[in-house]
């Protein structure tokens, strides 16, 4: 059977990785031991640690950085552009000239739920975990759980270093 992954030469895949099908991904880096689901789109710059797992039909764009032993649910989306326009004020079309990537950071062993929608410019602290379905607008403390639309704290995360 034939592999239908678009994987760049520029990907730095480390050991172990692994990757299912319809995967498109370009100019970034998955650590060790990472595994990413069907239908995820990986773009230039994003970095992935360790021990990772990205669910499929996700979307992960430039500008987005995931620590070690982040989850990932279905269907998340990550946007890099407060203020994202097609065109510019005199009618041309954008290019990357135009506009600048916004960062996000989720940091170590937070976990996202499927359907959420992460805007830039935040960082989801360390064991954070965030509601499926949820819209982030901004940052998430370590060791919260949020949820809802826009996201709201919702209660303290379980406590996870003993396991």
């Amino acid at each position: 059977m034939e592999n239908f992954n678009r994987i760049a030469p520029d990907v730095k895949l480390g050991a172990d990785t692994r990757l299912a099908c319809f995967i498109n991904a370009y100019g970034c880096t998955i650590g060790d031991r990472s595994k990413v689901g069907s239908f995820v789109e990986i773009q230039k710059g994003v970095e992935i640690g360790v021990d990772c797992k990205i669910s499929s039909h996700s979307f992960l764009c430039e500008g987005v950085t995931l620590e070690d032993g982040v989850f990932v649910g279905h269907g998340v989306t990550f946007t890099n552009d407060r203020f994202p326009r097609a065109t510019n004020p005199d009618g041309s079309l954008q290019t990357e000239a135009d506009w600048a990537v916004v960062t996000t950071r989720i940091a170590r062993r937070a976990s996202i739920g499927s359907g959420a929608t992460l805007l830039c410019g935040i960082t989801i602290g360390e064991g954070a975990i965030i509601g499926a379905g949820s819209v982030v607008t901004k940052s998430v403390p370590a060791g919260e759980v949020w949820a809802g639309n826009p996201a709201r704290f919702i209660r303290k995360a379980p406590d996870w270093s003993e396991a």
